[in-house]
């Protein structure tokens, strides 16, 4: 019996493992092209417009390097992840689901003002573990309710959520603004603002920093999103929803319940948010205050593909520009509002990689399968004698 070369008598060794190889780099590329390209891009243009305006674009990056994570800096941008983080883990329930809600600001203030009224007088009656527990379960179920009402409209009667939630929001924006000013103002203060939280009474720090557990928080709620997400009925239903409703009723999803219920979560944790805001930093809530950071986390948002744990370097990242660009802002003798057209430069070339990734495959859309479908759809030229074109 002859025996067999070991090249002929293995000829399958190195088959398999190319297109694992092959799988692994069309990650990466989609990492490259589809999450940094549209970062990297903003911070260059950035730069271009910095050098227009006469300041030094290095020097400029340098400080907020130096004000957002040297010399213990990245303590305060790990603080300002905690809202962020849990504004951003709520919106991307609904964004699964194909279902938009933006009524963050209405719902955030509405939240952060119940608990900055009714809080002070709370924490010196019960147990601070105690207290700090009602406070956020409370801000987490006036999130909530302030999406019932778009909630139940788009259960019901499929009233598009995008108005409806962004006329609750202001609304909410006013109860808000009612409230600090009427039932819950300090009257000790000429300035409309609520009582201030003694603060030995505020969310307690990780020891030996500056870091609240409300950060903790966060992210814990980011790991529990991903598993529900990824790992557990109510995740395939949500996913199942957003990428075909007809097909969700068809295999029994009850639709109307799972709106309501994603429309609940979200509303929930952005409640949440306000709470490890004003517990861990802020300690009250003034008139006419709106931090609008639903508006900033949504580019972030998109570009972790709607994953919880993808989205945590994001919110990282964003944190440190936020915190380290007041600096830096300051030093270019620059408004602070800089930072957002740096947001909004992100958002441009996120448009621009997504436009060009519909003609040549660029990675994973940024947008969910249902609403990929609705950008799709051939649009309808009618001609003047009645017939119809498809573009």
């Amino acid at each position: 019996m002859s025996a067999v070369p070991a090249r002929e008598a293995m000829p399958m060794v190195d088959e398999p493992m190319r297109p694992q190889r092959s799988r692994t780099a069309t990650r990466a590329l989609d990492l490259l092209m589809r999450s940094l390209v549209p970062v990297v891009l903003a911070l260059v243009a950035g730069g271009i417009l910095l050098l227009i305006l006469g300041r030094d674009p290095l020097q400029f990056y340098s400080d907020i390097w130096h004000g957002g994570v040297q010399q213990g800096s990245w303590q305060d941008s790990a603080v300002r992840m905690a809202p962020l983080l849990l504004i951003a883990v709520g919106l991307i329930f609904v964004f699964r689901a194909n279902i938009w809600n933006l009524g963050y600001d209405g719902q955030f203030l509405l939240a952060a003002a119940v608990l900055s009224g009714w809080g002070p007088s709370l924490v010196t009656h019960v147990p601070l573990w105690l207290a700090m527990t009602i406070l956020f379960l409370v801000a987490a179920a006036v999130g909530a309710a302030w999406t019932l009402v778009p909630a139940g409209l788009k259960a019901i009667y499929e009233t598009n959520e995008i108005i409806t939630t962004l006329m609750m929001s202001f609304i909410g924006v006013g109860v808000a603004n009612i409230l600090v000013k009427g039932p819950f103002q300090d009257p000790s203060v000429n300035i409309p603002q609520t009582k201030v939280l003694p603060i030995n009474k505020m969310l307690p720090t990780i020891p030996s920093t500056r870091i609240h557990v409300g950060v903790l928080v966060a992210v814990a709620a980011a790991l529990v999103a991903y598993y529900v997400l990824t790992r557990t009925a109510f995740g395939l239903r949500i996913q199942v929803l957003g990428a075909n409703p007809r097909a969700a009723r068809h295999v029994g999803v009850q639709v109307r319940k799972l709106i309501v219920s994603s429309f609940l979560v979200s509303g929930a944790l952005i409640g949440a948010a306000a709470a490890a805001d004003i517990l861990g930093l802020w300690g009250y809530s003034r008139a006419n205050w709106n931090p609008a950071y639903g508006d900033t986390v949504i580019p972030f948002v998109f570009l972790a593909r709607l994953n919880p744990l993808a989205v945590i370097p994001f919110i990282a990242f964003y944190a440190v520009l936020s915190t380290g660009g007041d600096l830096a802002a300051q030093n270019a003798n620059l408004p602070t509002d800089f930072l957002l057209v740096l947001v909004a430069l992100i958002l441009l070339f996120m448009t621009l990689i997504e436009f060009v990734g519909r003609r040549r495959e660029l990675g994973q859309s940024y947008l969910p399968e249902g609403l990929r479908e609705v950008f799709r759809k051939p649009l309808i030229r009618r001609r003047p004698m009645g017939t119809e074109e498809t573009a």
